[in-house]
């Protein structure tokens, strides 16, 4: 139960600072190209990466992994583990694997958003 509870506090603080960073973003930029979300993205997986390191030089708490990993990188951007999961297949040496992760997500992805939010 508490790391159910980890999860959905980390995950209401992760989208909690994504939408900080589209209200941000809004205010200083009227570009056309979709910087918040790139920007989220990118925010995402370095708080991974940072978090990631801290726990391979500890064995600490595993509840503040899930609470960082799973619960808030969760919540602020889902491309983080994505991201991460795509380079561990990778560094596994599963090359063919990895790229049809990236393509079948997004070619998968795109196809059910083409298909369910059509103009009429």
């Amino acid at each position: 139960m508490q790391t159910l509870l980890l999860v959905f506090l980390g995950g209401g603080l992760g989208s909690l600072a994504r939408y900080g960073v589209s209200v941000l973003v809004r205010q200083y930029s009227a570009a056309a190209f979709p910087l918040a979300t790139l920007l989220a993205n990118v925010l995402a997986c370095v708080v991974m990466g940072a978090v990631l390191w801290y726990f391979a030089q500890r064995q600490d708490d595993a509840s503040l992994r899930v609470f960082f990993i799973t619960g808030f990188c969760g919540g602020f951007s889902t491309f983080s583990t994505f991201s991460l999961e795509t380079l561990e297949l990778f560094r596994r040496g599963s090359t063919m694997l990895g790229v049809l992760n990236i393509g079948l997500s997004i070619a998968l992805c795109m196809a059910v958003l083409a298909v369910l939010v059509r103009k009429t």
